[in-house]
């Protein structure tokens, strides 16, 4: 075989393994950066990229996403799924042994799905303050449970404010009748204040529902007025007269339609003023998106931050909630998030390959087809939608230059001049012609 590094100067050689290491420095720190947050409340993700990929290819790197238009976001079911398996996950990390009366298992019952009553300590309650003869307060919404000496509310009512202050005046009033000494008096307003912080706050799925199903802006209504006059300019009618069905279009309806209609006008544009008009759908698309799913998702992460303040110091200290490797549930994750799995092992498989000259030439073509990658989820083409930046290109960016070094880099037997390649061929060269396999 004719070396590669006769051809060469030395100057070149030194330069070509630089490159080598360098590019193979730079994409293996990309990779372990990206695994490292993987640990943190907000892990990398590849989905950002994808979702918002430009070219021809769009369609194909768009459907590597699970949720391109985050949707599922918008779906209750499938969000309450979602925290129902970090419930889950939660608990086995951080009480696996937990019994249902562990303090941790409950208060996550209660945070996501709410408790069936809430429930205060109160020695005694005077037999004649009769909760049915408070004008204003739902009996079966507060009750005294004498046997076990607890004020308690219904956890799916909940103590609303004017109940809660209707309570205290009647309590207030028997003191002025001297129906009640003043240390009961206290005992029972402390209560009944302790009660109400405790019943009146919402579990987040009743949180969720409330902005998924609850609220007529986002999902939209039926009403059936008195005449057409009270159709507004966004309703769709059915029937007709005094007696027509209205249909308020909801946002979230609202929401599919323009993305519906921002990929259609993508697909079409091709002159810059049709791009100038694709960009103003996408940014009023980016708002509403954002106005819809942003609050659904800080409720997420406001549910984790609440789950890990129910834990001690030394639960803390076990850290975050690993991979998990069961079967089931680490095929459910690797469908959830295999492109970003497959990004970040393979930058940093590639990169490493390469700084230590290790199957140089097939780890320098495989994280050349990778960059290719990146490359045409957001290619600088004529005609292609402008990536915005700090960066102005035509054709060729820096991803593109490196993906080419990395080609090149693949047709030299770098790794025998400086690398671990050279090792091998060292040591099995002389065994079946091995000295003369390209690798």
């Amino acid at each position: 075989m004719f070396r590669d590094s006769r051809k060469l100067s030395l100057l070149a050689v030194v330069l070509i393994v630089l490159l080598r290491i360098s590019i193979g420095w730079h994409i293996f720190y990309e990779g372990l950066w990206k695994f490292n947050t993987l640990k943190t409340p907000n892990p990398w993700s590849a989905s950002g990229y994808l979702k918002n990929a430009t070219g021809p290819l769009r369609p194909y790197f768009r459907q590597m996403v699970d949720d391109p238009d985050d949707l599922k976001w918008l779906d209750f079911d499938n969000v309450m799924n979602k925290w129902h398996g970090y419930q889950e996950r939660f608990l086995e990390h951080y009480v696996p042994l937990a019994t249902d009366d562990d303090p941790v298992k409950k208060g996550m019952a209660r945070l996501i799905d709410g408790a069936g009553n809430y429930s205060v300590p109160l020695a005694d309650f005077p037999k004649t303050l009769d909760l049915a003869d408070i004008d204003g307060v739902n009996k079966k919404a507060v009750s005294y449970d004498g046997e076990k000496q607890r004020l308690v509310a219904d956890g799916k009512l909940h103590l609303l404010p004017i109940e809660r202050d209707r309570l205290i005046d009647k309590v207030n009033m028997m003191k002025t009748e001297s129906k009640i000494s003043v240390e009961e008096l206290d005992a029972i307003v402390k209560a009944v204040n302790d009660l109400y912080k405790v019943s009146s706050k919402l579990s987040f799925s009743e949180r969720l529902a409330a902005l998924l199903k609850g609220d007529p802006e986002r999902v939209g209504v039926t009403l059936q007025p008195k005449s057409d006059s009270g159709a507004k300019e966004d309703s769709s009618q059915e029937g007709t007269g005094d007696g027509a069905v209205v249909v308020q279009v909801g946002e979230i309806d609202l929401y599919k339609e323009q993305v519906k209609r921002y990929e259609e006008s993508y697909a079409k544009a091709k002159t810059k003023f049709e791009w100038d008009h694709v960009e103003k759908q996408g940014k009023e698309l980016a708002e509403l998106r954002q106005k819809l799913v942003g609050p659904i998702k800080a409720l997420d992460q406001e549910l984790k931050s609440s789950a890990e303040e129910l834990l001690s110091t030394e639960q803390l200290a076990a850290g975050p909630i690993p991979i998990t490797f069961k079967q089931d549930q680490l095929l459910s994750q690797f469908q959830e998030n295999w492109v970003d799995w497959t990004t970040i092992g393979g930058l940093a498989l590639f990169g490493l390959l390469l700084m230590v000259g290790f199957f140089t030439r097939f780890s320098a073509f495989c994280g050349a087809l990778l960059l290719t990658m990146f490359y045409l989820a957001m290619p600088p083409w004529p005609g292609v939608q402008e990536i915005p930046g700090i960066e102005h290109n035509l054709i060729v960016n820096k991803v593109l230059v490196e993906a080419i070094a990395l080609f090149v880099i693949a047709t030299l037997n770098s790794g025998r001049w400086f690398g671990l390649d050279a090792a091998v061929s060292a040591v099995f060269g002389r065994r079946g012609g091995y000295d003369d396999y390209d690798y």
